[in-house]
C-alpha cells in the first residue's frame, strides 16, 4: 500500500488493545524463539563495549542479521551494563513500504516478536501526537522492518521497557528534533535511530561514501542525504538534537555487506554510533 506523501493514515489496522505481529521474523532474523535468542546472544558476545558512560542515543542498522547483526550488536552491547537505567525506548526508523509525509505512530498496544511483546508507551505516544506533523499511521508500521529488527536486541539487553515506535517519512530535522525534545529529558529514556548507509555501490566506492557519511555524523551536521543513509531524516533530527545539547557522537563500528556476508560488487553500508555526554 502506498500512501500519498501529503496524507498520514489515520485508520487503524487493528484495535488499540492488539499487538502488531512480526512482519519479518523468519526473513531478517530467526522466527524460532530459541534460535533467535541464541543468535542475538552470539552477536552480543562477539561485540566489545567501548564506552564508560551509558549512551543517551544509539544509531544502528536494520538489515538482516546475517548482514548487519554484528554491527547492530556493537551498539547494543553498550547497554548491557546499564540495563537498569532505561525503561523507555523511543525508536525511529525510515518508511520503506509506505510513502509518508511527517511521522507516524501506531495505534496498537504492543509490538510482538518471537521473544514476547513490547508494550507501546501510551503516555509518550499521546505527548508526541500533540505535535503538528505526527499522527497515527498503522499502515506505515504494518510491514516495516526498520524498527522491528531492533526489538530482539532491546529485549535481550534491557529489562522491562515500553516503546515509542516512530516511522519517519518526509520530515525536516527540526520536526524530528521537536519530537525528541518531548522524550529527551527522561533519564530513563533511550533513543534509537535505525539506518543503513549507502546502497548498491561496489565495495571500494561504498567505503569512500560511507567514510564521508561517518565523518558527517561525528561532526553532527544534519545534512545527510537519502543516498548516504536511508534513515537520513531521523538521523538529521537526532544530530540536530545532540548538537543543541552539546553531546558527542562516538563511532562504534563501520562495515558493509562485503565484510559480513555476500559479494563485493553491490554492497550495503552499515555503521553504529552512540551519543554521550
Amino acid at each position: 500500500m502506498i500512501v500519498p506523501l501529503d496524507w498520514l493514515v489515520f485508520m487503524s489496522m487493528s484495535d488499540t488493545h492488539a499487538a502488531r505481529p512480526p512482519a519479518v521474523a523468519g526473513l531478517f532474523y530467526p522466527q524460532d524463539t530459541k534460535a533467535l535468542r541464541a543468535t542475538v546472544d552470539e552477536l552480543l558476545t562477539a561485540a566489545r563495549a567501548r564506552l564508560e558512560k551509558s549512551p543517551k542515543a544509539l544509531i544502528a542498522p536494520h538489515a538482516g542479521y546475517v548482514y548487519s547483526g554484528a554491527v547492530a550488536a556493537s551498539a547494543y552491547v553498550e547497554l548491557q551494563q546499564h540495563a537498569a537505567e532505561f525503561n523507555q525506548v523511543a525508536l525511529l526508523g525510515p518508511a520503506h513500504r509506505v510513502a509518508l509525509r511527517g511521522i507516524a505512530v501506531p495505534s496498537v498496544a504492543a509490538f510482538e516478536t518471537p521473544l514476547g511483546n513490547v508494550a507501546v508507551d501510551t503516555e509518550l505516544r499521546a505527548r508526541v501526537l500533540r505535535l503538528p506533523g505526527v499522527a497515527l499511521g498503522d499502515a506505515a508500521h504494518e510491514h516495516e522492518h526498520s524498527l522491528e529488527v531492533h526489538l530482539p536486541f532491546l529485549q535481550s539487553v534491557l529489562n522491562d521497557f515500553t516503546l515509542l515506535p516512530l516511522v519517519v517519512g518526509e520530515a525536516n530535522p527540526d520536526l524530528v528534533a521537536q519530537v525528541l525534545d518531548e522524550v529527551w529529558d527522561g533519564d530513563d529514556t533511550l533513543i534509537v535511530v535505525s539506518s543503513d548507509l549507502s546502497h548498491f555501490h561496489d565495495y571500494r566506492e561504498a567505503r569512500a561514501i560511507d567514510a564521508a557519511t561517518v565523518a558527517n555524523i561525528e561532526d553532527q551536521l544534519p545534512t545527510i542525504a537519502p543516498q548516504q543513509a536511508c534513515g537520513c531524516r531521523a538521523l538529521n533530527g537526532l544530530l540536530t538534537a545532540t548538537r543543541r545539547r552539546g553531546l558527542q557522537i562516538v563511532t562504534l563500528d563501520v562495515r558493509n555487506s562485503g565484510d559480513t556476508a555476500g559479494g563485493r560488487d553491490r554492497v550495503v553500508g552499515y555503521a553504529s554510533f552512540a551519543a554521550t555526554e
